[in-house]
């Protein structure tokens, strides 16, 4: 995600923090280095214009000039100024008004409107605790009441349809089935074109005036940068929506539209699609999205992806074995199972502050699959004893994950290298705890202090 635009910015800002003092001059290069940076990565030209003159003023500024490390300073500023091009806060959707309320999406065909109405809706049941139900009313693109279909089933959301009709209609008669029926949330997937047209906005406008939706949610396609920008300009025009949904985020290299799209319509990005599953989803936190694109990571979306799959009764118990030397194979397994639930290696070291500048393209996510496949092939005593694998029991074991014995080898290797360094973890951990051990509910006598 924007490492086209993170790399180049990387190298800019690097050379700023080294800078002992800043004069009119090193900002002007800088700047000019962040302009090209912007520009190449589709940002709007004037949304980049009046970027680099607020941070100019402000870099300038007797704070900066006068500050201990001016370099780290405007480091500081170009953040602050990147969280404010892109909303400065995180927008919930406003859904207060009297059950059942509603979120109209909006958007050119082949944005991921339908799928992205998938999308909100299983995150507004889980996160929200709502009872959603998603209306189809696109009855112009082939197979896209069918795609919705299979959307909901998949995730157990209900969808009303009524095949080929008036949307308008069609709409309305979802709003009311709702009623009727206890759902307190409807997603209506309306309509899209290839290009805009008369047509299209004015069925937009009727469906919009039928059932007062809270929320209006257009749908742009990341990836086509400045041209999403402009299609947002002109859906606003005609439907005042409330809010933007960029789908294949976790394919923008550049980053454009994410960077112009809040300046130039004056409405909110919301969520973000992050890849194909129905669970890729999340809400668009400006702060932390500025933290990506200067190449610092973002510890708090990786913690809350943590804390979402992983039990805290678990983390406890690993904790102990690791400090206590104990770990085993069932454990490596039970982790490595843990870990795929997070999502792809990549995207994950990509929110660690510095793995990002590693090259993440080349990591082979199947070696993971490889690993899983060995783990599981073995018995539950072999793992607990990984001691007892002999020779005879890795062939066993590489025909059952359809690996080779070399891979056995690999992941046994990986395994006494990981469990040295854990005893080296625990063996600090005891000296700090007194020599007990972890965990352990042993309580050193208190020693009876002598009167004199």
């Amino acid at each position: 995600m924007f490492s086209q635009l993170t790399d180049s910015l990387e190298s800019t800002l690097k050379k700023l923090r080294g800078q002992g003092t800043l004069t009119e001059e090193n900002v002007a290069d800088a700047l000019r280095e962040v302009r090209r940076a912007f520009l190449e990565a589709d940002v709007n030209f004037n949304v980049t214009r009046d970027f680099v003159k607020a941070v100019k003023e402000k870099a300038l500024g007797t704070d900066v000039l006068l500050s201990v490390t001016p370099g780290q300073q405007i480091v500081k500023i170009i953040n602050d100024e990147l969280i404010q091009m892109m909303g400065g806060e995180t927008k919930e959707l406003q859904l207060t008004g009297v059950p059942p309320t509603g979120i109209m999406m909006v958007g050119l065909q082949g944005s991921g409107k339908t799928t992205f109405a998938g999308k909100i809706a299983l995150y507004m049941r889980s996160k929200r605790k709502r009872k959603p139900l998603l209306v189809a009313a696109d009855v112009y693109r082939p197979a896209a009441i069918k795609q919705l279909q299979v959307l909901g089933k998949s995730i157990g959301i209900p969808v009303y349809e009524e095949g080929q009709g008036n949307p308008v209609e069609i709409i309305k008669n979802g709003h009311r089935y709702a009623i009727e029926n206890g759902y307190d949330l409807v997603i209506y997937d309306t309509a899209g074109r290839l290009q805009i047209d008369d047509v299209l906005m004015q069925e937009l406008e009727q469906a919009r005036d039928a059932v007062h939706p809270e929320e209006i949610l257009f749908v742009a396609d990341a990836m086509i940068g400045q041209e999403a920008v402009s299609v947002a300009e002109t859906f606003f025009q005609r439907l005042n929506f409330t809010g933007v949904c960029l789908s294949k985020m976790d394919g923008d290299t550049r980053g454009g539209a994410a960077l112009s799209i809040k300046k130039m319509t004056g409405v909110p990005i919301c969520f973000v699609g992050l890849g194909e599953k129905l669970s890729e989803i999340d809400l668009f936190h400006p702060d932390r999205m500025a933290s990506r694109i200067l190449g610092m990571g973002d510890v708090v979306s990786l913690v809350e992806k943590a804390q979402s799959v992983i039990d805290e009764k678990d983390a406890k118990d690993l904790k102990k074995k690791i400090f206590n030397n104990t770990f085993d194979l069932n454990d490596f397994l039970k982790q490595l199972r843990t870990i795929k639930k997070l999502g792809r290696i990549k995207d994950i070291m990509g929110l660690i502050p510095g793995l990002n500048k590693l090259p993440l393209d080349q990591i082979n996510e199947k070696e993971l699959v490889y690993v899983e496949a060995t783990l599981s092939s073995m018995t539950p005593r072999e793992r607990k004893k990984p001691q007892i694998i002999d020779s005879s029991r890795k062939k066993r074991i590489a025909q059952g994950s359809g690996t080779s014995v070399q891979k056995v080898n690999q992941v046994l290797s990986q395994y006494d290298s990981m469990k040295e360094m854990f005893k080296k973890i625990g063996g600090m951990a005891q000296k700090q705890n007194g020599g007990t051990p972890v965990g352990s509910n042993y309580t050193p006598p208190k020693v009876k202090k002598k009167r004199k």
